[in-house]
């Protein structure tokens, strides 16, 4: 008799539900978030039937835990269900909003009974991509708190520092987050103190920053800019906004400190994993890119039944919405926005070094595509190649994913 297990997750306990391919309720119970509470589930799965042969399928809210950790490490095939999901399927039942722990972990399982094919189990990724994905998706989300900390102090400085940010504006790559940026301004939080900088100075903070190159000229190109006729603040206002830029700075130090070591870590369990070195051969893919898209897609070859399913989980396939006589194609939406980030830069970096894909980007903006759209057509043409090479285990062939006559209506 097929069971389905329904797990309401909360922080320090879980409610857990179990029911019959009737509905009927069979169990219904509460474990505590530790040893014990992921023993007694799974003993209570073990009295209904569960085994390693035919275990009981899970439904819970959250893709990410300990108890689901557990559940994985054990064989369990879980069902991480979008909360937003949950709460339609609440409606279902009850119009007076009724809502409890039980009723939750009860809902979650009656989920599975009538719907599970239209939803996703987790995927069985190997030991290693899950290390990955964690690294990976650490090193991204470093990536972009540094950003932002380099944006607001970009906005401090043009209230009292324009010299600053001319000297810096189009330094690459990093701008304000540079070692010879965050080098100078340690040395100089303030314009005044700018300007009375020495050559000498300026030469042992762009050496203290971890320049060896065209010392010199720099030195004496941010000499002439620091001593330029500037816009002051008032001396004691100035020197409080250079005392708020240091404590940005300070934490701007260690956001890039933080991105610069999860990137080493990212690139050398990248290097270990077996399909490392078929994501690498694609153009425009270095480590810390391939990491990310490993990260996002996994190892699991059953986890996508054709390429569209990657391609639409990554947002490179258009949707076709049509009613009566009213048809529109539109791009994706609803995507993994950490691997359509990822297409983005591939498939930039890709202009340079393959022939096909700038010449397939040259004749989709021939025919009427935008800068994205042309972009974007060209991460999907990449993404079959990709599912192709990791079914079949080869390596990138620029014939396969760009032959001598392109379809571009295709």
């Amino acid at each position: 008799m097929p069971v389905f297990c329904g797990i309401d997750w909360a922080e320090d306990h879980h409610d857990v539900a179990l029911v019959d391919e009737a509905g009927i309720l069979l169990a219904s119970q509460r474990i505590t978030d530790d040893v014990d509470g992921c023993q007694h589930l799974l003993e209570l799965l073990a009295q209904y039937g569960d085994d390693s042969e035919h275990p009981i399928p899970i439904a819970i809210e959250t893709p990410r835990g300990l108890l689901v950790a557990c559940l994985r490490a054990a064989g369990r095939p879980i069902y991480p269900i979008n909360p937003l999901a949950v709460a339609r399927y609440r409606e279902r039942h009850s119009v007076a909003r009724v809502k409890s722990d039980k009723a939750d972990a009860r809902l979650l399982a009656n989920i599975l009974r009538t719907d599970r094919a239209a939803h996703r189990c987790l995927p069985v990724d190997s030991e290693r991509a899950q290390a990955i994905a964690v690294l990976a998706r650490a090193h991204q989300d470093a990536i972009w708190g540094r950003q932002q900390l380099a944006n607001r102090l970009r906005s401090l400085l043009r209230e009292y520092y324009p010299a600053f940010l001319e000297a810096f504006q189009h330094v690459r790559p990093g701008g304000l987050t540079c070692s010879d940026a965050r080098a100078i301004l340690a040395a100089a939080p303030t314009p005044t103190r700018a300007a009375t900088l020495t050559r000498s100075q300026l030469r042992a903070a762009l050496v203290r920053g971890g320049r060896q190159r065209n010392v010199e000229a720099q030195v004496k190109r941010l000499q002439l800019i620091f001593r330029r006729g500037w816009l002051h603040q008032l001396p004691l206002v100035e020197d409080a906004l250079g005392r708020q830029a240091l404590a940005l700075l300070k934490q701007l130090e260690a956001a890039c400190q933080a991105a610069d070591e999860l990137a080493e870590a990212v690139a050398a369990q990248f290097s270990q994993h077996p399909d490392a070195a078929i994501i690498a051969s694609f153009p425009g893919l270095g480590d810390l890119t391939g990491a990310r898209l490993l990260a996002e897609i996994g190892d699991d070859r059953t986890r996508f039944l054709d390429a569209r399913g990657l391609k639409a989980y990554a947002g490179a396939a258009l949707v076709t919405r049509a009613s009566g006589k009213s048809l529109l194609v539109l791009h994706r939406q609803v995507k993994n926005q950490r691997l359509a980030a990822v297409g983005y830069l591939w498939s930039f970096a890709a202009l340079r070094a393959s022939a096909g894909a700038r010449a397939h980007y040259d004749q989709r903006r021939a025919s009427g595509d935008r800068h994205a759209a042309a972009q974007r057509h060209l991460f999907n043409r990449f993404l079959g190649c990709l599912y192709h090479c990791l079914q079949t285990r080869q390596l990138y062939a620029e014939e396969r994913a760009f032959p001598v006559s392109l379809d571009i209506a295709a």
